[in-house]
């Protein structure tokens, strides 16, 4: 694959009253042709500034940012305005002109790059008919609903048939099944127009969903990035970790484990599970070898790009020689953590199964 952005060594100051603020600090991604990429962080990580250094909204302080093989970051004037219409922009709050109707809305950046009036239509009716909005040409944006807002968004985005397309929170002011429909709708221009897609969100989901990779920022730097299967079956970094706790459910809380401490008096261990794993019954067959029973008290197995993983918590009992032969027997299989065991005062047993 050929490379469409590049972020090399990207840092960004920003100087006000005196007082500097680093919102980027020498970030390096690749985001190849063709793909979705994901950017996620909590609020003053930096991944909207980065976002808008891509068409040079925001220029960096150091470092250089490579679209499509020019350094967007040095253009000026005509050939800055040329290779802007080959990246188009959604937002959050969708920016359309409440003056305009659908149709002159989206046909407001072909008239800005000099297309005639007949192109102009055939470029508009398609875009219509591609984001489901042929009855709504002359509607304005005061009556229309959030999804069908950012639908022309997206529509407008895509006049200028660009290459990259950028997101900026695009579904955080959407409902949920609004969402579900603006992100199929992103994969669609992604398969079907071949378009390379770089979203940031603070919704961990929207990443899960649509992207085929992810970087996790945190204090204008990345923390993390990498395949969307690798980052969520294995997160590294502490933030990443609580981005993925926080729509994946597979590992117990301190509350959780309290509890099943106070049912569950064997040892307890959490399984990583891979998509290798699944098919292979590796934890009876350990059950069997070392003569210990098993309870599986807590976890769960996800799917993400066709593969599966997940973590499960399991009681051993038995004597401890037995249980020990039998952890030594599942890390050969797979990544095995202990949990220590801890004092637990007893709990009333109608609040554990609340």
């Amino acid at each position: 694959m050929s490379t469409a952005i590049a972020f090399e060594n990207v840092s960004k100051s920003f100087t006000s009253k005196g007082r500097t603020v680093t919102a980027l600090r020498d970030v390096s991604l690749t985001v190849e042709k063709g793909e979705i990429f994901g950017i996620v962080g909590f609020s003053g990580a930096g991944k909207s500034t980065l976002l808008r250094t891509v068409n040079a909204l925001e220029r960096p302080t150091s470092g250089r940012v490579v679209v499509d093989g020019r350094e967007i970051s040095a253009l000026q004037g005509r050939a800055l305005y040329a290779a802007r219409q080959r990246i188009g922009m959604v937002f959050q709050q969708f920016n359309l002109l409440e003056s305009r109707n659908v149709y002159k809305n989206i046909a407001y950046p072909l008239r800005l790059a000099g297309l005639s009036e007949a192109e102009t239509l055939d470029r508009v009716e398609e875009l219509l008919r591609f984001v489901g909005l042929t009855d709504k040409a002359l509607a304005y944006p005061s009556q229309l609903s959030g999804g069908q807002k950012q639908r022309v968004g997206i529509a407008r985005a895509l006049a200028t048939r660009p290459d990259v397309l950028i997101s900026d929170e695009a579904t955080s002011a959407l409902d949920p099944q609004t969402t579900g429909e603006v992100l199929a709708l992103l994969r669609r221009v992604n398969e079907e127009y071949g378009v390379t897609i770089l979203l940031v969100t603070h919704e961990i989901d929207v990443v899960r969903e649509l992207a085929h990779k992810v970087a996790v920022m945190e204090d204008g730097e990345v923390v993390e990035h990498g395949s969307i299967y690798d980052v969520f079956s294995s997160p590294r970094h502490p933030t990443t970790r609580r981005f993925v706790s926080s729509v994946l459910h597979h590992i117990p809380s301190a509350d959780a484990l309290a509890k099943i401490r106070a049912v569950h008096r064997g040892r307890l261990v959490q399984l990583h599970v891979e998509d290798r794993d699944t098919n292979h019954p590796f934890l009876s067959q350990v059950a069997r070898a070392h003569d210990v029973d098993v309870n599986v008290v807590f976890g769960g197995v996800d799917e993400l790009q066709g593969r599966l993983f997940g973590s499960l918590t399991v009681e051993l009992l038995g004597t401890d020689a037995a249980v020990d032969a039998a952890i030594g027997g599942l890390r050969e299989t797979t990544t095995v953590s202990e949990l220590p065991a801890a004092d637990h005062r007893p709990i009333d047993k109608e609040t554990v199964h609340a």
